[in-house]
């Protein structure tokens, strides 16, 4: 596994800042993170016409001025789209990679509905192919990063995940032993845990059995942090400057 994963904090969707302007997932929140020597957390989504687009929400309504679902339209549509409150546009992920440049490394979210829907997977192998810096690929549904295996078995892979509860679905929080077959099944590089859950079973599997570096998320607190440094390897953060 390479050292650069877990070798500096990790700003949450870029380094962003509502009140300042800085919308999260926007060039203006990347371009942070690099002047801030972080390395950069985000996602994708995918559009109507299989275009990996760099956005957190199924919907739009959130953060822009346009309403929907995002996979119903294609990719020049939402390149269109105003977000709200600056004059960023929504990005590619191969604009993101042209952005990033390899000045910092990218850990990047792959978004599911659970569905067996490749498309995203396919197309992200299609753009990481041509680029040359440092990159992470993780998702919550284990699906697309088997998948990512066999498309790109160069890139390190790994799940999101946090611990099972009543509010929590299982796809979301996998049991101990299902998590064990998971990671094997997709050959993981790495796990990402939520900061609150890193005190139980799967993180410790993780780290201390199978080897695998763990980042945690989200830390925005003096405590999360405190976790963080004891039982992680690295913290995906927002809010403050590590």
């Amino acid at each position: 596994m390479p050292g650069w994963l877990t070798a500096r904090p990790i700003a949450h969707r870029g380094l962003h800042d509502a009140a300042s302007g800085v919308i999260e997932n926007t060039p203006s929140a990347f371009s942070a993170a690099i002047a801030g020597n972080y390395a950069i957390e985000t996602d994708l989504q995918i559009s109507a016409d299989g275009e990996a687009m760099v956005f957190h929400d199924a919907t739009l309504d959130r953060l822009t001025d346009a309403a929907g679902r995002l996979d119903a339209m294609p990719a020049a549509d939402l390149k269109r789209v105003p977000f709200k409150a600056t004059a960023d546009r929504m990005l590619t992920l191969g604009e993101l990679c042209d952005l990033a440049a390899g000045r910092q490394p990218l850990v990047i979210e792959l978004k599911s509905r659970f569905d067996d829907d490749a498309r995203l997977a396919t197309r992200v192998a299609q753009v990481l192919t041509a680029y040359t810096g440092p990159v992470a690929l993780m998702s919550f549904d284990p699906s697309p990063i088997a998948a990512l295996r066999d498309l790109a078995p160069a890139l390190p892979r790994g799940l999101v995940a946090q611990q099972r509860s009543a509010k929590v679905d299982r796809d979301h929080g996998p049991s101990p032993a299902r998590f064990v077959v998971q990671a094997l099944a997709a050959r993981l590089n790495f796990l990402a845990y939520r900061v609150q859950d890193l005190q139980s079973a799967i993180p410790f599997t993780a780290r201390n059995v199978l080897g695998l570096p763990l980042l945690t998320w989200t830390v925005r607190t003096p405590d999360d942090r405190a976790r963080a440094a004891r039982y992680a390897d690295q913290m995906i953060f927002e809010g403050f400057r590590p």
